[in-house]
């Protein structure tokens, strides 16, 4: 099937099964560049927010303002996952790239903290609308026998900007301001767009059309559930984030955030996700066992080894580097081999809890910094081989009808397990203190919190079956 054919059906040809061949290539291609600037986009973060954090005066919001991309990426999942079911993936992912851009633009021009956690949270909605789209597009644009590549492709488009981003982050940041960095990537989303033209021309095959009749497949009840879900997850961290200067009214706002969460979420995932039932319940939520402990202790990285052990911005980002190497390296692994997923999944996630223990002794007296660099090569490695399987196994264990609802699921768990493991971690840091000392002290804690997280992931993973 040629490519003028491929705009009108799903794309099909004997001739071309590679991801690269002519039917696949221009969405391929320009799936990979959306990935790879959303990449960017968090390597450059990662690296200069002890920047952004001094010259605004937000260190005490460190974590937030990762968490805030994130709990606003929660709430534009769930309505894209919807949207994508009802209408087609075209819609939510153009609206998302716009999000996404002008969250980019007004990051660049914050003056003051609250304005840039507020750019944060439009970006949040633009990643969290794209990324689910682009899910969807996956899932109906290429054959079930093709998508494990397609994933492993994804996950090496992380490659390059872990390759070059913190270096370029770092030179950029300091040659013209860490505002540059947001600034910089506006203008790539247009080559990437250009690309991916075909793919959302595409009309969607009948099949696709069907309409689910489940409770997740209704947008008033979903979208109220993911406003529960999203503010629950906002006030929980605001209330754990200010324990330590109100402890009761803190307290009672961290029960009432934890409250709403929880009926957003049992809306909002599949039946049975929050006890871990067997097969798709656990699959689901595998998704944010993983990503808590992994960028939980990421974004604290660069800002324990600037103020522990005296690393510039570019040196600090080099394990960030190495994390997305081994990644790569593991997701590579994952399509090429045949073993039952959750023994895929538990190697993986015990590669993810070694690279955690690890890097915990970065911070220590006596013990180099650059002990940080293997030990995120190996928990990057549990993240490619971990990650992927979850993605694959997902949509495999979906009906077509509820692909859309998954996908949502899938990175609502992310997101939201990677927004709350943030927030604790800023609460930690803030209560154990702001020097280098206590920072060190703090990131040591987090580790610790991290890498139980990731042994209940190992223990859970066989529940995926």
């Amino acid at each position: 099937m040629t490519g003028p054919k491929a705009l009108d059906t799903p794309y099909d040809s004997a001739q071309d099964t590679g991801i690269l061949g002519a039917a696949y290539r221009a969405p391929t291609l320009g799936i990979l560049l959306v990935v790879t600037l959303v990449a960017f986009e968090g390597m450059s973060v990662g690296v200069v927010m002890p920047e952004v954090s001094r010259q605004l005066q937000a260190l005490d919001l460190y974590g937030l303002s990762f968490s805030a991309f994130l709990i606003a990426s929660l709430f534009a999942n769930v309505v894209s996952g919807l949207w994508s079911d009802r209408r087609g993936y075209t819609a939510p992912f153009l609206l998302g790239l716009v999000l996404f851009v002008a969250g980019m633009a007004l990051a660049g021009a914050a003056e003051t903290k609250i304005m840039f956690l507020v750019a944060r949270a439009v970006q949040g909605l633009g990643a969290g609308s794209t990324v689910v789209a682009l899910y969807v597009m996956i899932a109906r644009v290429y054959p079930a026998v093709m998508r494990p590549k397609v994933f492993a492709a994804v996950s090496a488009a992380w490659v390059v900007p872990a390759m070059v981003g913190p270096a370029v982050a770092g030179f950029v940041a300091g040659a013209w301001g860490w505002r540059w960095v947001f600034y910089g990537i506006v203008p790539l989303v247009v080559p990437a767009l250009a690309m991916l033209v075909p793919a959302l021309r595409r009309r969607p095959a009948e099949e696709e059309t069907v309409r689910s009749e489940g409770p997740r497949s209704r947008p008033l009840p979903m979208t109220l559930a993911a406003t529960s879900a999203a503010g629950g997850a906002g006030v929980l961290l605001y209330g754990v984030d200010r324990l330590h200067v109100t402890p009761l009214p803190s307290a009672l706002a961290a029960v009432a955030g934890l409250a709403l969460l929880g009926y957003g979420l049992s809306r909002l995932l599949p039946s049975g996700a929050l006890r871990f039932g067997r097969g798709l319940p656990t699959t689901i939520m595998m998704r944010g066992m993983f990503s808590a402990p992994f960028f939980g202790v990421n974004a604290f990285i660069p800002l324990a080894l600037q103020s522990a052990k005296g690393f510039d911005p570019t040196a600090a980002g080099i394990a960030l580097t190495t994390g997305a190497l081994g990644w790569s390296a593991g997701s590579f692994l994952q399509s090429r081999r045949t073993a039952e997923p959750y023994r895929r999944l538990r190697l993986g996630a015990g590669c993810v809890m070694t690279g955690v223990l690890l890097a915990l002794l970065a911070v220590l007296p006596g013990v180099t910094g650059w002990i940080a660099v293997p030990a995120w090569v190996i928990a990057g490695f549990g993240m490619g081989l971990g990650m992927t399987t979850v993605s694959v196994t997902a949509l495999k264990q979906s009906p077509v009808s509820e692909q859309g609802a998954n996908s949502a699921a899938l990175s609502v768990t992310d997101m939201l397990g990677s927004a709350l493991s943030l927030g604790i971690g800023g609460a930690l840091i803030n209560v154990i203190g702001h020097s280098p000392a206590e920072i060190a002290r703090g990131y040591v804690v987090i580790c610790c919190v991290m890498g139980a997280v990731a042994l209940g992931a190992t223990l859970l993973a066989p529940r995926v079956r």
